[in-house]
């Protein structure tokens, strides 16, 4: 996904609006098209731009965040709201909770939960657009983030691609005796350490499984096969 992320911010506080502009500008992935300081005027910023994103507190003089929510999904059901507030009443959670609210971020916030927050919604939002198809473990992944308990992140560690791990897999699928590292980079055309970088993570995630196949001489070859259920 080539096209940074559109992002409102709805915030009463002028304040915290401006900090809330400071830490997007210091995510790639992100570009901010307005903020609303009032539920009214997020209405016209929602309806006129039907940005990507809205980065939603719930108090507001006016009405309330999820008041606002409800005219999102009614006007701009494309956009996806990640909540930023005080608010810690469990109507309004569950109030956010069935309304597909994607994280509820409490204040006060850091720049590390925040940057946390719109790195696992941004990495969740290029594996839905760039797949027509996903794997049981991603659509897992996907489901459990959005519950809370894992990060999308996990998904794909630091130097691990989506598309990259998937060709592999698929790969492997065809592979009866399994493969080593060395055999895999010769046959994707990418390095043995690389090939072994992702084997590895594939190993972790319960994947692929390891044996080793011992000849005659020298130590014994590790190879990889797809696990078996």
């Amino acid at each position: 996904m080539n096209k940074a992320v559109e992002v409102l911010i709805v915030e009463d506080d002028v304040r915290i609006a401006h900090i809330h502009r400071k830490f997007i500008e210091r995510i790639e992935g992100f570009d901010i098209i307005g903020i609303a300081h009032s539920a009214e005027e997020s209405f016209d910023w929602i309806e006129s731009f039907q940005p990507d994103l809205v980065l939603l507190d719930v108090y507001f003089p006016d009405k309330l965040g999820i008041d606002i929510l409800v005219f999102i999904k009614e006007k701009s059901p494309n956009t996806d709201v990640i909540f930023i507030t005080a608010a810690a009443e469990t109507e309004i959670l569950k109030k956010a909770f069935r309304g597909g609210v994607v994280d509820y971020i409490l204040k006060p916030l850091t720049f590390e939960r925040f940057k946390q927050s719109l790195e696992a919604y941004l990495e969740k939002r290029v594996l839905l657009e760039q797949k027509d198809k996903l794997t049981e473990y991603e659509i897992e992944a996907i489901w459990r983030y959005s519950s809370g308990q894992v990060a999308v992140s996990s998904l794909t560690p630091k130097g691990i691609d989506p598309l990259t791990k998937d060709k592999i897999v698929e790969h492997l699928k065809t592979s009866t005796e399994g493969i080593s590292a060395e055999e895999l980079g010769k046959q994707l055309g990418i390095s043995r350490s690389t090939a072994r970088r992702y084997l590895e993570y594939l190993v972790t995630e319960s994947i692929v499984v390891t044996e080793l196949l011992y000849g005659t001489v020298g130590r014994p070859e590790r190879r990889y096969l797809i696990a078996t259920k």
